[in-house]
């Protein structure tokens, strides 16, 4: 008896609830729709919990509209990323980037390193004057001065964790990651030594960032990227 007494408790919950679902859904709103982006990317669009994944929030549109197509057509690869975004049509990918391009969020402060000062000058030489007997461009001379990114596609460096930023660099070096043709990164990612990699990232990921943090203006680049060349006709 007291079983039956539980079952006809659970269910008469289950209905209530159902009831109380059914007379208050969700509201259909693209905040809403895109919780599956958030629960890794953060709520408000940020660098993710565990500090890998990238912040995502005010990044140029055309720049997170084309990494979705990667992730879509195979050109970027992360299971979770390609699950998420294989079968949604090409214009509700454009609605999510404007979406999150579109969203003002201050930065989080830097974590604490303890990377040897040598490599973070090191690092720090790389971003902003290049290596000229490698062929490196300074990362300044496309991701802008204050490294906050360029539109249409050129995405910030600055505000991201030092894990991802070596994970995709290794990615563009290994051809794990690619991008439309002349795939510049893979060319500048390639004349990188492992040190320099490791320097970059852990540079970039100890810079504080002040204010506001928009990308700037369309530029001349030092080299042909066909990902930027696409991002503005389109």
């Amino acid at each position: 008896m007291r079983i039956v007494r539980l079952g006809v408790a659970f269910l008469s919950l289950a209905a209530f609830a159902g009831g109380a679902w059914a007379a208050s859904p969700p509201p259909d709103t693209l905040a809403q729709r895109v919780a599956a982006c958030t629960a890794c990317h953060d709520d408000s669009g940020r660098r993710g919990a565990d500090a890998y994944y990238p912040r995502i929030a005010g990044k140029p549109a055309g720049y997170l509209y084309h990494q979705l197509l990667n992730f879509k057509e195979g050109r970027r690869f992360y299971a979770l990323m390609t699950y998420q975004v294989e079968h949604l049509p090409d214009a509700y990918l454009r609605e999510i980037a404007e979406h999150f391009a579109a969203l003002e969020r201050p930065y989080v402060a830097p974590l604490a390193t303890t990377v040897r000062p040598e490599a973070l000058e090191r690092g720090r030489l790389l971003v902003h004057e290049g290596d000229a007997p490698a062929k490196l461009p300074a990362c300044t001379e496309c991701h802008g001065r204050r490294l906050t990114g360029v539109v249409p596609a050129i995405p910030a460096l600055v505000g991201l964790p030092r894990d991802y930023l070596i994970a995709q660099l290794n990615a563009w070096r290994s051809g794990v990651r690619r991008a439309h043709e002349p795939d510049c990164m893979a060319d500048v990612a390639r004349r990188l030594a492992p040190e320099d990699v490791a320097a970059i990232a852990s540079w970039l990921a100890t810079q504080p960032v002040l204010g506001r943090a928009e990308p700037v203006a369309s530029r001349k680049l030092p080299l042909a990227c066909g990902s930027v060349t696409d991002a503005a006709v389109k």
